[in-house]
């Protein structure tokens, strides 16, 4: 049995060059296209509706996070100042996220522009989100120009040229290709894989704002190695949320719960968005890339 497990690994990463091979051509994420949720009617809409004429001022942000709500007075003045000339999207990222809560952040700035909510995670990926608050301005062309997580003179500088009809030009971004993104996916697409996913931060940062899913982030994570030892399957692999997360973070979150299991920061969020996070902690015991369990109570 032994003998027949390694060789069934070892064919699983010999699988990865072949789908390589085939992956998707090297071309960005159509975000025009991404499927996005109305808020608070909850329908169905994407940023294809929106004037084609005019350029995109996106802003993504989450209720619990503390810059955002510093940035909404002046996303609010902005949209006052340049909504007749500028699509304005308020795109509320989705996770660990309660209507309440959203609703709550809508009537304490009284924002008045669309919000809407990247349900799927889709979005981040293809603007390429690294943490909130994060803005993203794009031409009448579809191209992104400039993309910030602050909110501050060089941000308006962009948005009036934007306003005037100047088209500006493309700038890099952080956006991963469609290629890229399969190439990431591919591991977790054959075999079975139990993993864990978290965020480095989930434990402090939101002891305030959702302390109760900051007690079950601390909770789950004291006793990650006791739950490995007892797990079933394949050996229990650490996903932490890419957003304000570097290698640093990593070690320290491991020394912290004294961690004896491989962590990896999902990056560019590929497989946050693959698999449906929306909220955490929580454990996905996965088989060829389909999701069979799926724990998110880890009381003892």
């Amino acid at each position: 049995m032994r003998n027949f497990y390694f060789t069934l690994l070892l064919a699983c990463a010999a699988l990865a060059p072949l789908y390589s091979a085939s992956a998707a051509a090297n071309n960005t994420i159509n975000y025009q296209q991404v499927n996005l949720t109305s808020f608070p009617t909850l329908t169905p809409t994407s940023l294809a509706n929106l004037d084609a004429d005019k350029p995109l001022y996106v802003k993504m942000w989450a209720s619990w996070c503390q810059p955002c709500m510093e940035q909404m007075p002046h996303f609010q003045a902005l949209y006052q100042q340049y909504g007749d000339k500028v699509n304005f999207v308020a795109v509320n990222i989705d996770i660990n996220e309660k209507s309440e809560e959203i609703a709550a952040v809508i009537s304490r700035f009284k924002l008045s522009m669309p919000v809407w909510l990247d349900v799927e995670g889709k979005l981040a990926v293809a603007l390429g989100l690294v943490g909130t608050p994060y803005s993203v301005l794009i031409n009448s062309n579809g191209a992104q120009v400039y993309s910030s997580h602050e909110s501050d003179a060089v941000l308006d500088g962009f948005l009036q040229r934007l306003a005037k009809g100047q088209q500006l030009p493309a700038a890099n971004t952080s956006a991963i290709t469609a290629a890229a993104q399969q190439q990431l996916l591919q591991p977790y697409l054959t075999c079975e894989h139990s993993l864990f996913f978290t965020a480095t931060w989930c434990d402090w940062y939101l002891a305030d704002s959702r302390p109760e899913m900051s007690k079950a982030c601390s909770d789950a994570q004291k006793g990650l190695n006791q739950l490995a030892a007892k797990l079933p399957g394949p050996p229990l692999k650490v996903i932490v949320n890419h957003l304000w997360t570097d290698d640093k973070a990593v070690t320290e979150f491991k020394d912290k719960y004294q961690l004896n299991l491989p962590v990896s920061i999902d990056e560019h969020g590929v497989l946050f968005h693959q698999f449906n996070v929306r909220s955490l902690p929580i454990l996905l015991q996965i088989k060829d890339g389909k999701v069979l369990t799926t724990v998110t109570d880890f009381k003892q």
